[in-house]
């Protein structure tokens, strides 16, 4: 009978094991910064696939993409495909910031990027700040 218990738990375990690896959602309360320089349009579709993915496998975590150099066209209304799939996600609560050195660099306006949409004054000095917070970095395509 006590062998037959085990069994029972040890599969439990690896059922309960199985589900955490595939799909559960996460209780926990991440904090990242994704970095996006890329200008290529599959590297942002990739990224906003990314985003929406784990905002639903860990719904409470804060999210911030920062997007500088040639990336800043991901949030430019007049370069970009994916407006409403961002403005869900600022929706959900990722924040997505342009640099304004890239801004002026680029002579690009306020009123180009996609609402709601915040600036920082520099897109390095932001994730420097983020990570000394101890925020994690990811880096967003090539």
């Amino acid at each position: 009978m006590y062998k037959y218990i085990l069994i029972i738990a040890m599969l439990f375990g690896m059922h309960h094991s199985y589900g955490q690896a595939n799909g559960a959602i996460s209780n926990k309360k991440h904090k990242i910064i994704f970095q996006l320089v890329s200008q290529d349009t599959s590297d942002h579709s990739t990224l906003i696939r990314q985003l929406t993915n784990l905002k639903k496998l860990a719904p409470k975590s804060q999210i911030e993409v920062v997007c500088h150099g040639p990336g800043i066209n991901l949030l430019r209304k007049d370069k970009t495909s994916l407006v409403d799939k961002i403005e869900r996600l600022i929706q959900n609560g990722v924040d997505f910031v342009a640099c304004e050195f890239t801004m002026t660099q680029k002579n690009i306006k306020r009123e180009q990027l996609i609402d709601h949409v915040r600036t920082v004054p520099g897109g390095i000095l932001e994730i420097v700040e983020k990570e000394e917070k101890d925020w994690s970095y990811i880096k967003a395509g090539k």
